[in-house]
């Protein structure tokens, strides 16, 4: 999407940006688990940096000032709990896509707190903020030794347990074979890989029995997989969602501007002719040209960087390699601008 520019005041002098209605935070790297204090410091400023990580040479300046919501995307959000009533104070709408997985034994989430401490501050979160403030993640979904179809069932099992209770949505995603995802389960170990067919099919089916099973069942939803589970009830999920963003703004005009349906067009008398066909339903509002194919997401704007995460999960596609990260964190040392 094509955001508003704005004059953004920077010790340089007055230099042009884009002013974003809903801001990411980030696909890139886990900013609220690892870069809170950074976060902080730049919505205080009114703006920040967002370097291009796949043209060096490309860099955009970033505006909070026309910002109505935050999308916070972390696997341990707890750094950013002391802050969340200054961003609700400055006025700013937010909800967390919280991922929680149990890969504890095989250790492909190297760099994550204990299980239980994330499942707690997962439950603070909804308890606080609403239960349709924090969307269970359950991604991607990796299978090898020791993780079949079942096991992963089971894990997803227990943590339900813990977690159905507290939000609204349970979004699901197998593992995409990337380069990078490829190279670093390859470091942990031989024989890691994406579900066949089959096996994502009997995983979809786990789930959906799962939820059936909950006395509090979330909605269920794939996050970008070109393959279609309706037929047992799961949803393709817009992790941008225009819904939820509308129900956290409901009386700004801008945001229903951009993210509400479109007018529905009416049949008149006289056009059409016999048979015509009738009304179409309204459309939802616009998907994310910048993402992947699959991806519904509606528009936001992105402002995290590559190699700056420091939860080394072995299928990550935003690391190069965890040498990479440190140099990159090491190199950034003093900037404040862009991560």
């Amino acid at each position: 999407m094509k955001w508003p520019q704005t004059d953004i005041q920077t010790p340089r002098g007055s230099l042009r940006g884009i002013a974003p209605l809903v801001i990411s935070a980030s696909r890139a790297t886990d900013i609220p688990a690892f870069h809170a204090s950074w976060f902080m410091q730049r919505l205080r400023a009114g703006w920040c940096a967002w370097q291009n990580p796949f043209n060096a040479a490309s860099r955009q300046l970033v505006s909070f000032a026309q910002c109505r919501c935050l999308v916070f995307w972390s696997k341990n959000p707890a750094p950013l709990e002391p802050y969340l009533k200054e961003i609700e104070d400055r006025g700013l709408a937010f909800y967390f896509q919280f991922t929680v997985n149990d890969y504890r034994q095989e250790g492909l989430e190297p760099g994550l707190p204990e299980l239980g401490r994330r499942i707690e501050c997962f439950q603070r979160l909804a308890e606080r903020f609403g239960r349709h403030r924090v969307v269970w993640r359950f991604d991607p979904i990796v299978l090898g030794p020791g993780l079949g179809a079942e096991e992963i069932l089971l894990r997803a099992e227990r943590l339900a347990q813990a977690l159905a209770p507290c939000t609204d949505k349970l979004v699901f995603s197998f593992v995409d074979w990337y380069g990078k995802t490829r190279r670093g389960l390859g470091r942990l170990g031989p024989g890691y890989r994406p579900p066949t067919p089959e096996e994502e099919a009997a995983i979809a089916l786990g789930l959906a029995r799962l939820r059936d099973s909950l006395a509090s069942p979330p909605v269920l939803a794939t996050c970008a997989e070109p393959r279609d589970f309706a037929a047992l009830g799961i949803a393709r999920n817009r992790c941008i969602d225009p819904a939820l963003l509308l129900r956290l703004c409901p009386d700004d005009a801008d945001m229903r501007r951009v993210y509400g349906p479109a007018r529905r067009v009416l049949s008149l008398p006289g056009l059409g002719g016999p048979g015509a066909a009738p009304a179409s339903p309204e459309p939802a509002a616009p998907r994310d040209q910048g993402q992947r194919g699959a991806c519904r997401c509606a528009p936001s704007k992105d402002i995290g960087a590559y190699n700056t995460c420091r939860h080394f999960c072995a299928y990550c596609y935003a690391n190069q390699s965890p040498e990479a990260v440190e140099r990159r964190l090491a190199g950034r040392a003093g900037s404040d601008e862009a991560l």
